[in-house]
């Protein structure tokens, strides 16, 4: 469910910056490295773009020890508890020129002021792939996260050393589960006892 959520981020976000008059498929979701390691590359996929990208992971650990086991058909089936995970995504604007990278910057935060729950009741997004077809049930919250300037420092060092205008959200709990049944087992329909007296 990883790539499945940004990318449902993703459009969500292009469809509020093409509604605010900001251009249209204006939001790609790739690594931002690859245009600042290539910025006068022909490829011009990234130019004029808000970019989404994602930064870290963090695994939920409140949630680890959770039951490992469901009832299906009668019996008793047991799985790996389920990954939860903390995301941490970059939205990064290299529009064409400084102003509309402010306004996109803005456009991007007022979103997710006005919209911070997203699950399959309340965001309706584009199937038109298999993986994305796939997807059935999916409730996640996505907050602003504020590094310190030493943290922002290390962030645009590792991604290749310039800075544009970008903001860094988290989400917290995306869960990604295998479909795989560890071991299985009978239910416990009837206890049998003997009493000894004693006496």
């Amino acid at each position: 469910m990883l790539y499945e959520a940004l990318e449902i981020l993703r459009e969500q976000v292009a469809i509020y910056i093409n509604d605010s008059g900001l251009g249209s498929d204006k939001v790609s979701l790739d690594s931002i490295t690859h245009f600042i390691d290539n910025p006068n590359t022909d490829d011009e996929e990234l130019d004029n773009k808000v970019i989404l990208s994602l930064l870290n992971l963090q695994e939920e650990s409140s949630l680890k020890n959770q039951r490992n086991f469901a009832v299906q058909n009668g019996n008793p089936v047991y799985k790996n508890n389920p990954v939860h995970l903390n995301a941490y995504v970059l939205f990064t604007c290299n529009r064409n020129d400084y102003a509309f990278s402010l306004r996109s910057l803005a456009a991007v935060i007022e979103y997710f002021q006005g919209k911070k729950i997203f699950n399959h009741k309340n965001t309706v997004f584009t199937r038109n792939t298999q993986i994305m077809q796939a997807v059935k049930e999916f409730n996640f919250t996505i907050e602003l996260y504020t590094p310190s300037f030493e943290e922002l420092n290390y962030i645009w060092s590792m991604l290749g050393g310039k800075a544009y205008p970008a903001a860094v959200y988290k989400i917290n709990l995306i869960n990604i589960e295998r479909e795989h049944i560890a071991n299985q087992g009978a239910l416990l329909t009837q206890i049998n006892t003997t009493y000894i007296d004693i006496n």
